[in-house]
């Protein structure tokens, strides 16, 4: 039965406009992107089996695009553009949202935007947030990509960009590719590392966030910085 025929109250695009997306099932919530389905098949139908092919909506999403064009259902360039817009305007609303000057006193909303960018990478990423002396943003940057196993990350280069922003405090962070968030030796000595070289010239390590599959970690919670 095309969608069209379906109860009203059970149409993707009505439930959304009168119920609310947070009311759709992912697959329903792809539909909306879809705009339609196959022979035989409606959109929802597409969604369902393109989030069993890749286990997860968060499996679709984080699939390159070139890997995105080879699903069934997705070989349309106007869906991908769709899809992959769609993201992406997600991403930007975050980033958007913090860099307003919104102040970051607690972790949380810095593993936002740092889930945001960073979760889903194929290599380690290592990105700072620059703060004003009430932390609030005034700047953000990926400063260094490694492998999956780590990125070498050069505390002069941080000093350097953190003088350039006159920033009076940073929270840093990467993520674990593995998906694991728990913290390693190796990251809890670059911290050290960074807090030393920062401390030279008066910029405060407020933070350490690791990212991880779902889920992060913080040094600040730990009493680690």
């Amino acid at each position: 039965m095309a969608i069209c025929d379906w109860p009203k109250e059970e149409r993707p695009r009505e439930k959304l406009l009168e119920r609310g997306a947070a009311s759709l099932s992912d697959a329903e919530l792809l539909a909306i992107f879809l705009r339609s389905g196959s022979r035989g098949r409606t959109a929802v139908d597409v969604g369902r089996d393109m989030l069993k092919r890749t286990g997860s909506l968060r499996g679709l999403l984080d699939l390159p695009p070139a890997r995105l064009a080879q699903l069934p259902g997705m070989r349309s360039v106007n869906r991908r553009a769709l899809v992959l817009g769609a993201l992406e305007l997600g991403k930007r609303y975050l980033a958007t949202e913090l860099k307003r000057g919104f102040s970051l006193d607690n972790p949380e909303p810095a593993a936002r935007l740092l889930t945001a960018e960073l979760r889903g990478e194929p290599r380690e990423v290592f990105a700072v947030l620059f703060l004003d002396n009430k932390h609030r943003v005034i700047g953000f940057e990926k400063m260094f990509y490694g492998t999956v196993d780590g990125a070498a990350v050069y505390p002069r280069e941080v000093v350097r960009r953190a003088l350039e922003f006159n920033a009076a405090s940073v929270i840093v962070g990467h993520n674990h590719p593995s998906g694991v968030a728990e913290p390693s030796q190796a990251d809890r000595d670059v911290t050290d590392r960074l807090r030393r070289a920062l401390e030279l010239v008066d910029v405060r390590v407020l933070d350490h966030l690791v990212i991880g599959d779902g889920h992060w970690e913080s040094f600040s919670r730990r009493g680690w910085v």
